[in-house]
């Protein structure tokens, strides 16, 4: 299978799980707006959310994929096995205290790291409290979905780990419907939005259990132990603790200022579930098949293959996103409007949640870009520099954030948080480059030309169609509006996939190879 099917393969099913991600924030939207049960709910969702990704898909999955593919790859599967018990052990141990520990001391954790600013409401302090206690078991299922998610991956299996997600907002999306349709009030709302994300985690952890069962790969339970391999597992999360999450920990960072100003982390959430779909489906596919596909290419000593992944990868994450990101600069309120404006969504609450697209899409390609060199520092198990690149990354957000949120409100938040990403990338890529370790070949630099001018033409194009436009997009209707939007955008992409194929951009062998097994299929 090529780089671009398996890239393909991942980003469809991460485009389910976004797409019907974006169904689920439109009735919460609709149902709580952007008052203090929304603000309660996404703060709440945001702390489990953040120890997930940094333990489970940062830090863990960082550190566990290479060692379990260069295990699979160079002593076989049962030693790969034996690996696999011990991590499970030791991962299920630490998880069960650390739940234990955080449900214990919740109110702490919300009044003094998670929303200081609701401090101020104590209802609203309460009910973050009592949300963030439901979902935090989350964490539990989630971690170990990821480890066997990895489990996967390593052995080429991409697809149902990526699926999976979509249970989430299929679950939340049904609570939903039934609050809207029986009319419950807006806590009650929101506690059984808490139930259903307890839920969708078992539901996950169900059937990533059944796939890794049926590709022949049972575990049994051990008694947690530090064996040497999961010390080195332990050693090299480390550091990843810091690198795997740095978005999260920037958007924790976000929410912790935002507390302050009453309706922003709603905003800043809605702007970032618009932003997240590009990040989702491109950067998302990418660093979940380049991290094994790297780790197993290293191992073999294919170095001339390594550089090619790269070189693939940065140009399709660059092909995909950079335009993405120049529609949603340009383009904010029209799609903000269509996907969110009703209900309790009202007129301002699109203005301001569009401002904070635009500022959140500044930093789109910068977000993809690191998930395609990150995992060259990874799978060569270096996860020291890019923590040290994370760390600047974060301390610039914090910065950033403190003197623009002054300024701008929200909007300075989501401007830090591009700037940051934007810096971690240079730091990335300039020291692979340093190092030898990444040279982009003259195809490369070609195309990424042709992609950046391909989008500047876009992004001129969608100036013009806004303006052409406006009466329709303004409209009352929906339909009316949805046609023009969608109007806009497939002109736009047309223009722009006819300027990137007919440049050399977009590789045609593959395109061809690719349209022909669609029609086969």
């Amino acid at each position: 299978m090529s780089l671009v099917k398996k890239f393909a393969a991942v980003g469809g099913a991460t485009s389910a799980s976004r797409i019907s991600g974006f169904v689920r924030e439109a009735l919460i939207g609709a149902a709580l707006g952007a008052g203090p049960v929304a603000d309660a709910f996404y703060a709440a969702f945001r702390f489990p959310n953040l120890f997930r990704r940094l333990f489970a898909e940062g830090a863990f999955n960082t550190a566990f994929i290479p060692l379990f593919a260069k295990e699979l790859e160079g002593s076989g599967p049962e030693a790969a096995r034996r690996f696999a018990e011990d991590v499970l052990s030791m991962l299920m141990a630490a998880l069960i205290g650390l739940s234990a520990l955080a449900i214990l001391f919740m109110p702490f954790m919300v009044e003094w790291v998670i929303a200081p600013g609701f401090a101020e409401d104590p209802e609203k302090l309460d009910t973050t409290v009592l949300l963030t206690r439901i979902m935090f078991p989350y964490l539990f299922f989630m971690s170990l979905v990821a480890m066997l998610s990895g489990i996967l991956n390593s052995m080429r299996r991409y697809f149902l780990a990526a699926i999976v997600p979509v249970l989430l907002n299929l679950i939340l999306i049904g609570v939903l419907v039934v609050a809207l349709s029986f009319g419950f009030d807006a806590k009650a709302t929101g506690l059984w939005l808490a139930w259903g994300v307890f839920a969708s985690g078992a539901a996950q952890l169900f059937f990533l259990l059944r796939g890794v069962r049926r590709q022949g790969f049972s575990m049994s339970l051990r008694r947690p132990a530090l064996t040497p391999d999961v010390k080195r597992l332990l050693v090299l999360m480390g550091p990843a603790l810091l690198t795997g999450g740095v978005t999260q920990i920037n958007l924790l960072v976000g929410q912790i200022i935002a507390s302050s100003q009453e309706g922003a982390i709603s905003l800043l959430n809605y702007a970032d579930r618009i932003n997240q779909l590009p990040l989702g489906v491109i950067g998302i596919a990418i660093g979940v098949v380049l991290l094994p596909e790297l780790s197993r290419t290293l191992k073999a000593g294919n170095f001339a293959d390594a550089q090619h992944l790269q070189n693939r990868s940065l140009e399709f994450g660059l092909g995909l996103t950079l335009p993405a990101a120049v529609g949603f600069m340009l383009f904010a309120g029209p799609l903000v409007n269509l996907l969110y404006e009703r209900g309790a969504f009202t007129a301002e609450t699109t203005a301001l949640t569009a401002a904070a697209l635009s500022a959140f899409a500044t930093g789109l390609p910068a977000y993809v870009l690191i998930k395609v060199f990150s995992p060259a520092y990874f799978a060569r198990l270096d996860v020291k520099s890019p923590m040290w690149f994370s760390f600047a990354a974060v301390v610039v957000n914090i910065v950033g954030s403190l003197i623009l949120f002054p300024i701008w409100g929200h909007v300075g938040i989501a401007a830090a948080t591009s700037i940051s990403a934007w810096l971690n990338f240079a730091l990335l890529a300039g020291v692979l480059w340093r190092r030898g370790d990444f040279r982009p070949s003259p195809v490369t630099l070609r195309r990424v030309a042709m992609i950046v001018l391909a989008s500047v033409a876009m992004g001129a194009l969608v100036i013009l169609l806004d303006g052409w436009m406006a009466s329709w997009l303004a409209s009352p209707s929906t339909l009316v509006r949805l046609v023009a939007v969608f109007a806009v955008i497939g002109i736009a992409a047309l223009a722009y996939f006819a300027i990137v194929i007919a440049t050399g951009a977009i590789d045609r062998d593959e395109l061809k190879a690719a349209l022909r097994r669609r029609k086969r299929a």
